[in-house]
């Protein structure tokens, strides 16, 4: 025991990363620049980038600036204002180059479970093939928009022609003079419908709730930017700066009482205003509910597309399909020939494709029961040499990537505790985790989001809490990452 106490000392715990999106890059680079280099980096994908993987439909493209949806411990020389999946795919391919993480990486082998093991104080880790590996630590990077929401609607294996999810795009299908339905008016819904809307013959987008919209302010970088961008370098650093300050000012937005509520909601009504046509478009395009309530979109192409004349919104949700076409709740039906499915993602269903077993066998969800929660979102008491990136109550604060680089950051810095003291294992205080819950559910009860109006969104588990939002700006989070770590975490020899 004492020569393998001694080995992990020197060789440093080996690290089992689950992912290779962003976060598991992060998760990558933080270890290496710790000096821990006994990592794997599963992912079940045939390449890195997660979601910018997984996601290929037409128009994708982020909604955050490119210089603050990337790393801050590397400068880019980005295209765009905001970059299209393409773009962000080679983005994760140059990291992952640029800090030597491809040996690391596993593509094509997923991780099914970790297991605890008390005595040997690691986990038994199941890949996909049946295999079984042994790691000290355990990283989890599934990310939070991983698993599409498919809707229940009766008819729907009836319906004959093509039918798939916008994360799951089937592009062997031509949609070129097809009738098409858009399912769904949230972020990726107001990509897809100017993508497509001048080349199918009909598109019907069906909008159960609208969204407040603003204009997203999309374009190439000039030639001379990028050339100033790549000569000096903190320029990049002073825009990423700027950009996370404008948006602690629109962040007030979400104070139900303050002043800028009321600013964000007149210049998304100015927008409307300024770009929708038909007044009675207009009105069904506007929202009932306080800005914040649910995820704001950045679009600027959505409303021009709802101008031309073979778009049509309705207004309404979809109750049923038949085999040529889709109803909705008015009793309507609308004859199509492909099915587009903008659904959204189960995004409070936390360690969806992983099962893990702490202390006592005990499954994570045995111990969430339905109300996902974790300290600084990031471990779970019982579940020693455990973390999360992307867990409960982290997304938000502008940038997830800055997020995920915190949340990296923490987990790096404790296994590199756990090597300079010989730690076999660390664990979470479970009164610190209380504590942590209690002050995010407090500052939630002040957010939009908790606003009892006629809003949907993605954000409350069965329980009715909020588990999957970050009430505050980013440098809060940063903040809080450096100090709390030390008094919620407890390691043994």
């Amino acid at each position: 025991m004492n020569r393998k106490r001694n080995g992990r000392r020197r060789t440093g715990p080996r690290v089992a990363i689950v992912g290779c999106g962003f976060g598991g890059i992060a998760t990558g680079v933080k270890l290496k620049k710790k000096g821990i280099t006994r990592f794997t980096i599963f992912e079940r994908s045939d390449g890195p980038g997660g979601t910018w993987w997984d996601n290929r439909y037409p128009g994708c493209e982020v909604d955050i600036p490119s210089h603050a949806y990337s790393f801050s411990f590397l400068t880019y020389d980005w295209s765009r204002t905001h970059a299209g999946q393409e773009e962000l795919q080679r983005y994760a391919e140059h990291v992952l180059d640029r800090f030597g993480l491809r040996r690391h990486c596993r593509f094509g082998v997923g991780v099914e479970s970790a297991t605890w093991d008390e005595d040997a104080a690691r986990y038994e880790v199941r890949l996909d093939d049946g295999t079984t590996e042994p790691f000290d630590v355990v990283i989890s990077c599934l990310g939070l928009l991983n698993h599409p929401r498919h809707p229940d609607w009766p008819g729907l294996e009836d319906f004959e022609g093509p039918k798939f999810h916008t994360a799951r795009w089937e592009p062997a299908h031509d949609l070129a003079g097809k009738r098409v339905a858009v399912v769904g008016t949230g972020s990726t819904a107001t990509q897809v419908v100017p993508a497509i809307a001048g080349r199918v013959e009909r598109l019907y987008v069906f909008q159960r709730q609208p969204s407040w919209i603003l204009p997203k302010g999309e374009r190439d970088f000039t030639p001379r930017e990028r050339a100033m961008f790549r000569r000096l370098p903190v320029l990049q650093k002073l825009r990423r700066a700027w950009l996370f300050y404008r948006f602690r000012v629109m962040f007030k937005g979400y104070d139900l009482h303050g002043k800028r509520q009321q600013q964000n909601l007149r210049q998304c009504r100015e927008y409307i205003e300024k770009t929708v046509d038909d007044p009675e478009l207009r009105a069904r395009l506007t929202p009932d509910y306080p800005w914040g309530c649910k995820r704001p979109v950045l679009a600027s192409g959505f409303y021009p597309a709802l101008n031309r004349p073979n778009v049509r919104l309705v207004p309404h949700a979809v109750t049923r399909m038949t085999r040529t076409g889709i109803v909705d709740s008015t009793g309507t039906e609308h004859g199509i020939d492909v099915l587009v499915m903008a659904t959204g993602f189960q995004a409070t269903n936390f360690l969806a494709s992983l099962e893990v077993r702490g202390v006592g066998g005990v499954e994570i969800h045995d111990t969430w029961k339905n109300d996902p929660t974790a300290f600084l979102g990031i471990t779970v008491p019982g579940y020693p040499n455990f973390f999360m990136l992307y867990g409960p109550n982290t997304n938000g604060g502008f940038s997830i990537i800055a997020q995920l680089e915190r949340q990296a950051e923490v987990a790096a810095r404790t296994v590199a505790r756990m090597r300079r003291r010989g730690l076999r294992a660390v664990d979470t205080r479970p009164a610190a985790a209380e504590r942590w819950v209690r002050w995010v559910d407090r500052q939630l009860a002040r957010h939009a989001s908790a606003m009892e109006a006629n809003c949907t969104n993605y954000y409350h588990s069965e329980t009715g809490r909020n588990v999957t939002q970050w009430p505050k700006p980013h440098g809060e989070y940063y903040l809080l990452t450096k100090a709390l770590p030390f008094l919620g975490l407890v390691g043994r020899r």
